[in-house]
């Protein structure tokens, strides 16, 4: 198959404005994404509606595409990146794996297992998901958890702790099961794409929250995948402070 990373990239951010450009050791965070993106599949472009991201990607040698303001979603921002990138470029692609562009040092295990449920033609789209640490918190509404069929497709995605564990104290939750916690790291076949990009807001999705009940209440497959790696992202500008100390860590 043929993938092409992209990473939706905006300026505007209310916890930290301008985080795609953060620097991270004398490097603009945005770089290390589009690194990672660029290494694991060759063909890699950050999309975004700000030309001082537009710049530095430039100046870095990266690829770029321009993309409208008004998108409401990474999702919706991939749609139009792709149409523009096939339409200038004569390419096309079978498949598209969109990055977060605050996760500085994304794994390449993650991208590696991303592309790898494509492997079976029954997937629509791909995620990854990860065991709930013992330190972490299963009932924390900003980390949403997901359930599997038997065949390693998601049935559901909640900001509630599911599933319920009926007789079991909500205290001993965490020990009695192995609770699963969505990664934002999605990959979609192009023309599903296309497809989910067209479908209006969902019940469930309005209940919660989440653009890919949408997904789901429409019938498409969601391929799901289990990383051990860990994670880091970028949310605040202490998150930044963070990743810095990660990244010097990285280089003793």
């Amino acid at each position: 198959m043929k993938f092409l990373a992209l990473i939706p990239a905006r300026y505007a951010s209310t916890r930290f404005p301008g985080k795609p450009l953060a620097d991270i050791l004398g490097k603009p965070m945005i770089r290390y994404v589009y690194e990672k993106g660029a290494e694991a599949f060759g063909r890699c472009f950050v999309a975004t509606d700000d030309a001082r991201i537009e710049a530095a990607v430039r100046g870095f040698g990266g690829a770029v595409v321009m993309t409208s303001a008004e998108h409401r979603s990474g999702t919706d921002r991939c749609r139009e990146a792709l149409d523009k990138v096939e339409a200038e470029t004569g390419e096309r692609f079978d498949a598209v794996v969109n990055i977060q562009g605050d996760e500085p040092f994304i794994a390449e295990e993650q991208l590696k297992l991303i592309a790898g449920c494509f492997d079976d033609p029954a997937t629509d789209i791909a995620t990854l998901v990860k065991p709930f640490g013992p330190g972490e918190d299963i009932f924390n509404p900003n980390s949403p958890k997901v359930v599997l069929s038997a065949d390693g497709y998601a049935l559901y995605f909640s900001r509630s702790a599911i599933p319920y564990l009926r007789g079991t104290e909500p205290g001993k939750w965490q020990g009695a099961y192995p609770f699963l916690k969505h990664i934002g790291l999605y990959a979609y076949r192009s023309e599903v794409l296309r497809r989910i990009t067209e479908l209006p807001q969902g019940t469930l999705e309005k209940c919660e929250s989440l653009e890919q009940l949408r997904w789901l209440e429409n019938g498409f497959r969601i391929r799901v995948a289990e990383t051990r790696s860990e994670s880091l992202a970028i949310d605040t500008p202490e998150d930044l402070e963070a990743a810095v100390a990660f990244a010097r860590g990285r280089l003793k």
